[in-house]
């Protein structure tokens, strides 16, 4: 069982400087009380708390078809943790928040790593969950998987995490066979002024946070943040420790611009360095960042484009066992446009391009040590108002190439009816492919023959 107690407190401008740094000073230690932030700053959970069940429902999702859609109508098993959830469970990292999701399984194995899947086969190597932070994927092509101990924002600015449990492979692409989750972040506009977190427990044993929002003329809002964290060593079954304690530290920005016109500008960037202690050797060192650069351009009620591009860095350096550099750049397209009255139609091109470095040990390999893959893929969704608003069909298809096994489609089908107003019944027919990885083609055990593994090119999606 785990206690921590939390506190954070929010200000509305610059005239409060003095007293947020003052909280800033509190944050080496553990805090035994919480302040709330007032209705008037933190509008947006509050809002939610005043909401209906109906009105819940309608909540606005993207992750569905990349378009905003009212959640009780969509034609998917979707699940949205807002951020008023995110505070009420009392979750300290993207992880713990995924864990009141049905349909959702996350075991910690330790102080660092997390199991996560939908619909079962969990496992530490789990492949076929799609994870998207702000649009930037956030897979690591060594096993199709996520390396959780790094994924991490700063709470507080998550507008809502939406959850996808099955296939959602036609406008995300490979590796979301079993689900989707995307994790949201608010506008620059939203988080104005200062807010200041902190607390501790016996498992995490400190941790601390701050975020300062401003603008920048009347067109242009911007934040910054950081946060830090130490958590415990886990715990063996005969109470001893196992010697694996963490810290971590991030920070990161997000600069908006909003001219006269329909256009919208978003710069946003995050860095991370932590270490894992273990108990027979050095520590494990973890460090990255990224920087993704988006513009909009809306051209009506019905229509608008989008251009998004990113690039990624992670270093992973674990003592005796293997270190990897991956440096990932990726470019996307993606348009919305409307045919008549009846027809919605969003499609998409994306190039990425990931170079990998592998730093072998006597005892595994990866080989080649340096390999270069590119991911070409291209999407097209149509939905059609069969019958007005009650019976929608949608259906596309995402056509996508890979280094491994060449050209693939991944076509779905979905049919949604709205019999009454609370009600929606849908089916869905799709397929979606998990490719293979290095860990298939690419790994070998020892490093030097003879090898007891051997990796091969026989796999198949």
């Amino acid at each position: 069982m785990t206690n921590n107690v939390r506190f954070s407190s929010v200000s509305g401008g610059p005239n409060r400087v003095i007293l947020a740094l003052c909280f800033a000073m509190l944050l080496a230690a553990p805090s035994l009380v919480r302040g709330e932030a007032t209705p008037a700053t933190a509008g947006h959970p509050e809002r939610l708390k005043k909401l209906s069940l109906e009105q819940l429902f309608d909540l606005e999702v993207t992750s569905v078809s990349q378009k905003p859609e009212s959640l009780s109508k969509t034609a998917a098993a979707i699940h949205v943790v807002t951020q008023s959830d995110l505070h009420q469970m009392g979750a300290l990292s993207i992880p713990e928040a995924l864990r009141d999701i049905p349909g959702v399984e996350v075991a910690r194995l330790d102080s660092r790593q997390y199991a996560i899947t939908a619909r079962g086969f969990n496992g530490t190597v789990a492949n076929k969950l799609l994870v998207l932070i702000d649009g930037r994927s956030v897979y690591t092509p060594l096993y199709s998987g996520v390396f959780w101990d790094v994924q991490d924002t700063f709470l507080e600015d998550v507008e809502q995490i939406e959850v996808i449990r099955g296939p959602g492979a036609t406008v995300w692409g490979a590796n979301a066979v079993n689900g989707v989750i995307n994790v949201r972040t608010k506008d620059a506009a939203h988080t104005q002024g200062w807010l200041v977190t902190g607390g501790g427990g016996n498992l995490q044993t400190g941790f601390e946070g701050a975020r300062y929002g401003g603008a920048l003329g009347s067109h242009g809002f911007y934040r910054v943040y950081g946060k830090n964290f130490d958590r415990e060593a886990s715990v063996r079954t005969n109470r001893s420790d196992a010697g694996d304690d963490v810290h971590m530290s991030q920070g990161g920005m997000r600069l908006e611009w909003t001219p006269a016109g329909d256009n919208e500008f978003t710069l946003q960037g995050d860095g991370y360095t932590g270490s894992v202690r273990q108990p027979a050797t050095t520590a494990t060192e973890l460090r990255g960042g990224n920087a993704i650069a988006q513009w909009t351009r809306h051209l009506s009620a019905t229509s608008d484009l989008e251009l998004r591009g990113y690039y990624d860095h992670t270093e992973r350096r674990i003592p005796s066992v293997l270190g990897e550099n991956l440096d990932t750049y990726d470019l996307e397209l993606r348009h919305r446009l409307s045919a008549g009255r009846s027809q919605d139609i969003v499609w998409g091109l994306e190039y990425r391009l990931m170079l990998d470095e592998m730093r072998n040990s006597p005892f595994l390999a990866f080989l080649p040590a340096n390999l270069t893959r590119r991911l070409y893929s291209g999407f097209i969704q149509d939905e059609i108002q069969v019958s007005g608003d009650r019976l929608r069909l949608t259906i596309g298809s995402k056509f996508e190439h890979n280094d491994y096994t060449g050209f693939e489609t991944q076509p779905s089908v979905r049919l949604a009816w709205v019999p009454v107003t609370s009600h929606t019944v849908w089916a869905a027919a799709s397929r979606a492919v998990r490719t293979p990885s290095r860990i298939d083609e690419d790994l070998f055990v020892p490093a030097t023959p003879p090898y007891l593994i051997v990796g091969g090119t026989q796999f198949k999606s």
